[in-house]
């Protein structure tokens, strides 16, 4: 993996040491995905001995307008968050590389939703322990995204939890699904939600949701509730239902007039980043 404009990324990483954080993007070349990636790696200024607890969000490109550098620096000042590094995977073709593993759309995408997730673990993952002391549990490792990155987040860490216990989705594409939407059935064949309706053992995941009262107007299913919400709602339920604890297990944030962009997503991420990575005692 080699840095993106090397220099004016050591000048930035001095200045960011004073704020108790430094920044830098690389481009990493995938097989998996055959393409270059950049990545976005926010690390505090630690002594490298220091054990970290690793967060990866999809859409890294969203990072900068969600103000995420501003954001750690606060934390980390306000002794909020401990030591974590943070990574922002900058999104390729979203429609093929976000999706569910083994499961293409009605309309074929995510065709390369697996090989997606096989560069997180194959590639990135053991690049970031190489160079960095995170922590080899999967119980301090987290992977989110927004929209559909989102849903790439849930899917991960539901075929992955050895890899990635807690998922964080902010307003999750979680009407992703496998037909053709049937206004006779508004609610069928959604992919996540079957997946949890078949799903006999025990979850080990941890699930922190988001979704914004303005993420759309749309509700397909004419209850009164948009389809972002009731979606994560529904899923939620099955969760409840297969034994994952309301609070405990998985939380649900709804953000009063919050719209489908960085901004509002931005608004939440700290709140999501102290439950994600909060040290146990």
């Amino acid at each position: 993996m080699k840095p993106v404009n090397y220099l004016r990324q050591i000048a930035g990483s001095l200045f960011s040491r004073r704020k108790r954080l430094l920044r830098r993007d690389y481009v990493m070349p995938s097989v998996h995905l055959d393409r270059e990636v950049l990545i976005t790696v926010y690390r505090p200024a630690v002594p490298p001995w220091r054990l970290l607890s690793l967060v990866i969000f999809n859409d890294g490109q969203d990072l900068k307008r969600m103000e995420l550098g501003n954001r750690l620096k606060e934390m980390y000042r306000e002794k909020r968050l401990p030591p974590t590094l943070v990574v922002g995977v900058h999104a390729g073709n979203r429609m093929r590389e976000f999706g569910t593993a083994g499961k293409r759309d009605h309309a074929g995408n995510g065709e390369a939703a697996a090989a997606y997730q096989r560069f997180l673990i194959e590639e990135l993952l053991p690049w970031l322990k190489d160079h960095n002391n995170i922590y080899h549990s999967a119980e301090r490792r987290v992977i989110a995204g927004f929209s559909l990155g989102g849903l790439s987040a849930f899917d991960t860490a539901w075929h992955h939890p050895q890899v990635f216990k807690t998922a964080g989705i902010f307003s999750g594409s979680l009407w992703y699904r496998s037909k053709k939407y049937n206004p006779k059935l508004p609610d069928a064949n959604r992919i996540l939600h079957d997946n949890v309706l078949r799903q006999r053992k025990p979850i080990p995941n941890r699930f922190w949701f988001m979704a914004g009262t303005a993420d759309e107007t749309e509700d397909r299913n004419q209850n009164g509730v948009i389809d972002s919400i009731d979606d994560t709602l529904q899923l939620m339920a099955l969760l409840q239902e297969k034994g994952l604890r309301a609070g405990e297990d998985m939380v649900y944030v709804e953000v009063e007039g919050g719209t489908h962009d960085p901004e509002t997503w931005g608004k939440v991420v700290g709140e999501f980043l102290e439950w994600a990575v909060k040290e146990k005692g």
